[in-house]
């Protein structure tokens, strides 16, 4: 079910979500409250094209714990849309059917400032960059100066997170704590299922 009505301006945050953690949260609600966006929708990606070969947990555990880590926030929402399209998933194959879905929606692409070098060779980034908006969040110790010289690329003064799924698989394979790093909910559903250990 679609939290976004008509006309509303909606950003994507893409990611394996292996597993979502706080600054996925924190970076989500803050775009979602703190600029011109009415929702962002998670998109969890069943497979990166840059990142095959990655040990991944199954599609529907990852969609699983993004929905656990969401859970009482109207601002934001969960999506597994990529989970029936054709693997490895594009992003502009993926925005293209959100517009068939959605046609009224304006769709903002979120992304890390260290991802935006990259943009053009992903698959149609011209018209990735034509027909959308981009909004480029800071990571640690990336420097991209110029970075909105393109019209539709805008740079937004987001909190600076240096966290990472690997760094929380590798504390749950070494029985380290993971509390305040993901949700209750989200650390509780790791233990009962046994994930990455």
């Amino acid at each position: 079910m679609n939290t976004a009505t008509p006309g509303k301006k909606v950003g994507l945050l893409f990611g394996s979500f292996n597993p979502i953690h706080t600054g996925h949260l924190i970076l989500a609600n803050y775009m979602a409250t703190h600029t011109d966006l009415d929702a962002v929708w998670l998109v969890v990606s069943p497979q990166s094209p840059f990142k095959v070969g990655q040990e991944l947990l199954p599609e529907s555990q990852r969609y699983e714990l993004v929905q656990l880590a969401i859970v009482g926030n109207s601002r934001l929402q969960a999506l597994n849309i990529e989970f029936e399209m054709p693997k490895p998933s594009y992003t502009i194959d993926t925005l293209d059917e959100l517009h068939r879905r959605h046609p009224a929606y304006r769709f903002v692409l979120l992304m890390g400032e260290d991802n935006l070098p990259g943009l053009p060779r992903w698959k149609h980034a011209e018209r990735i960059l034509n027909e959308h908006e981009v909004y480029v969040y800071p990571r640690p110790g990336v420097d991209i100066t110029g970075v909105n010289a393109h019209p539709g690329v805008k740079v937004v003064d987001a909190p600076l997170l240096d966290i990472s799924a690997t760094f929380i698989r590798d504390c749950v394979r070494e029985h380290k704590s993971i509390r305040y790093l993901v949700p209750d909910a989200v650390e509780a559903r790791i233990e009962q299922g046994g994930f990455w250990r």
